[in-house]
Formats: structure tokens, C-alpha cells, sequence
């Protein structure tokens, strides 16, 4: 039998291979970049990703954040100081922005009101006089405010013409930029929400944390009180004690008093909430761990169990915003929450009390239209952080 391999011969040397590569006993294990970025991704990171993916809520989180941003500036925002009376246009409609005149483009302005008395209706009329161009100045000094009620300033992000107006929203009866008090009502009605939902946090988290960690007569006792205060109306509770509040107070202790009524019977559905975990958290093993090295109570609830819900707080407490600023909307509306000189959106409201009102000046009920994107945001926000709080399922 022939072949045609060649055999070595007898004591010849084989051949062979070495790796001189150094042995690495975890190769087979070891992830490729992309899998290390998404199997080693920590916990805040998976939720980000998820929230990323919810393209509404990214929307109005951006939309809340410009919103927050600008009450900090929002003297420099408004072409007008709020509280400025224009007597010569009372009750005038909103002028609209052009930027050509007669084919020429010219850039923002408006064009000037001409005023007339209706003898018949006994209101005032306002017309568009096309030959009164009235440019709008940027980064301009106008008039003056207190910023954040401190100091003197005059800075505005545009100004009517000098000379001129510029009432994009209209007025008020007062003769009140209506653009002007919007901008800075948001200030009060958007702080509202964020200092009542700590108050409403910081009692859900206690009561909650006590009911669900001792469980026992300290959670019949916090049920019962939940119980209690869910059954109750809140509308005429609001009411109740809104109407108590002396009309001697100064307008910054009736809010401070309206943010306390509206954080102390908003923190039920959350101290549920996280009596509901803590119920189920409290049984792991590195609580009876920490309970074992004689970690207190308040300890193993603050560092090792709240953290583990830490996202569904965030969620829970973004849908419970909304509800807060709507009802110092309510209270402001129905003149027993805040009061003037303090503008809110539910003050401006007030002075859309009267449907005859309102027929004849449908620009005063604008006040309700940020409450309502506002609204609808956080809620979309809370919808987006609700799914990114469980990222692995």
C-alpha cells in the first residue's frame, strides 16, 4: 500500500505550536464592549436608557425644565412689571406679531391700537391702525421691578416700541399686561406643587416607613388615619380650611399656610405605597443582616430600604404635583386660596368668574391654558418614569 504522506523518521523531532499569548482563564467569559455597556450598566442607567425610549415623556420633561428655568427670571421674561396699570387700554385684546409691512420685512412689531367708545354696548373698542408700526426691542430696558422682591432692575428679554405697546395676550380691567402676569403667576403656581410634594414625602415616607416596617398596631393605627382622610371630600376640606384663614394675613403666609393644607392630604397614596414595599423589602436577607449588627430602625429604613424604591418615589411623586397645582388653581379661583398682590394662574382665573366677562374678553380665560400643559406634562413625565422605575421588565 503507497501514500504519499511523508512519515517522520524514527527520533526526528515533531512539530508543533506554542501560544506564547499568557493564559487568561476568564477568556471564554469576557463580554465585548457593547455587552459590558449594557450587562454591567447600573440600575440608574438601565431607567435612563428606558425613559430615553419614551419619547413623549422626554418631551415634557424638557417642556417642565424650560418651564422651572424661566421662574427664575421672570421679571426679565415679562415686558411689563405685573402690577403696572395702563389706563388708556383697559380690557384690550392681544396684538399678534407681524414681520412684513406691505411686502417689506421689517422683523417683529406690532401693530398700534386706535381706541373707541361704543356709545351702544358702553365698552371700549380697539382697531389694528396698519400705519402705526411699532417694532419690538430686544434685550431692552423698560420698566422697572423688583426682582425676586430684593432689588431695583430694568432689563427685559423685548419691550414694546418706544412710545408703543405690546400686549400680546391683551390686558386685564385694570389695564394689566396679561403676558406679563401669566409669566410671572408661574412662578407661585409651579413652586406650589414642588414644596407641597416634600411635605407630602416626607410624611408618606414616616408613616409609611413605620406602618410597613413594625407593621402591627402601628399599622393598624396609619391604615386607620389613611382611611380616615381618603374618605373625607377634599374639595369642601380645602375649603373648610382655606375659609379659616385670617384676611388680616400677609399674602406670603397665606401661601405658605395653602402649600401646608395641600401637602398634608396628598401624602396618603404614597405612605400606601411605601408601606406596600417595605412590607415585602423588610423579609430580605441583608435586612435581617443589618438587624443583626444592630443597625437602628431608622437606619435600615433611610439607607437600605428606601433606596430600593427610590425610582417609584420620583414616579409617584411627579403624578402627585399635578393634583396640587390644581387645587391652588381651585382655591385661588374661588377666592380662598391666594389673593392679590400675589398672582398665581388660579388668581388670574378670578377674573374669569363672569361668563358675560368672558364673552366679551375670552383673552382673560388664557391663564388656564399653561395650567393645562403643565398639567398634561407631568403627567406624561410621571407615565415615562413609572415604566423606566422597573427597567428589566
Amino acid at each position: 500500500m503507497t501514500t504519499n504522506s511523508v512519515l517522520p523518521q524514527p527520533g526526528a523531532e515533531l512539530p508543533h505550536y506554542v501560544n506564547e499569548t499568557p493564559f487568561d482563564p476568564k477568556a471564554i467569559e469576557r463580554l465585548s464592549p457593547l455587552q459590558e455597556k449594557v450587562y454591567l450598566a447600573s440600575q440608574w442607567k438601565l431607567m435612563w436608557w428606558k425613559f430615553c425610549q419614551h419619547r413623549l415623556a422626554v418631551i415634557s420633561g424638557v417642556f417642565l425644565a424650560l418651564m422651572y428655568l424661566s421662574i427664575l427670571i421672570s421679571e426679565v421674561l415679562a415686558p411689563y412689571d405685573y402690577l403696572s396699570r395702563h389706563t388708556d387700554h383697559l380690557n384690550a385684546p392681544p396684538q399678534a406679531i407681524h414681520l412684513f409691512h406691505e411686502g417689506r420685512f421689517i422683523g417683529p412689531f406690532v401693530y398700534g391700537y386706535d381706541m373707541h367708545k361704543n356709545m351702544d354696548t358702553l365698552t371700549r373698542e380697539y382697531t389694528s391702525n396698519r400705519t402705526k408700526v411699532q417694532p419690538l426691542r430686544f434685550f431692552c430696558t423698560g420698566e422697572s421691578y423688583e426682582f425676586w422682591g430684593f432689588w431695583r432692575g430694568n432689563l427685559h428679554l423685548f419691550c414694546p416700541a418706544e412710545n408703543g405697546q405690546a400686549f400680546l395676550l391683551g390686558t386685564d380691567r385694570l389695564g394689566r399686561d396679561m403676558l406679563s402676569r401669566i409669566i410671572q403667576g408661574a412662578r407661585i403656581s409651579l413652586s406650589i406643587g414642588l414644596i407641597g410634594i416634600s411635605v407630602s414625602i416626607v410624611l408618606g415616607v414616616v408613616l409609611g416607613g413605620i406602618a410597613g416596617y413594625f407593621g402591627g398596631t402601628a399599622d393598624l393605627i396609619v391604615q386607620r388615619m389613611i382611611e380616615i382622610l381618603q374618605s373625607l371630600p377634599s374639595i369642601p376640606l380645602w375649603l373648610t380650611i382655606a375659609a379659616i384663614l385670617p384676611v388680616t394675613w400677609p399674602p406670603i403666609l397665606v401661601y405658605v399656610f395653602i402649600t401646608i393644607i395641600l401637602g398634608l392630604f396628598e401624602w396618603t397614596g404614597l405612605a400606601r405605597a411605601v408601606r406596600s414595599k417595605l412590607l415585602a423589602l423588610r423579609e430580605e436577607d441583608y435586612v435581617l443582616a443589618a438587624q443583626l449588627m444592630g443597625a437602628r430602625p431608622s437606619r435600615i429604613v433611610g439607607r437600605h430600604l428606601v433606596p430600593g424604591f427610590t425610582s417609584h418615589l420620583i414616579a409617584s411623586a411627579t403624578l402627585a404635583i399635578p393634583s396640587m397645582i390644581l387645587g391652588e388653581t381651585a382655591l385661588s379661583f374661588l377666592g380662598l386660596g391666594l389673593r392679590a398682590p400675589i398672582t398665581s394662574w388660579g388668581v388670574l382665573l378670578t377674573e374669569a368668574q363672569n361668563i358675560n366677562i368672558v364673552a366679551l374678553y375670552p383673552w382673560l380665560m388664557l391663564p388656564v391654558v399653561p395650567v393645562i400643559l403643565v398639567v398634561l406634562a407631568f403627567n406624561f413625565l410621571g407615565d415615562g418614569l413609572r415604566d423606566a422605575a422597573d427597567p428589566y421588565k
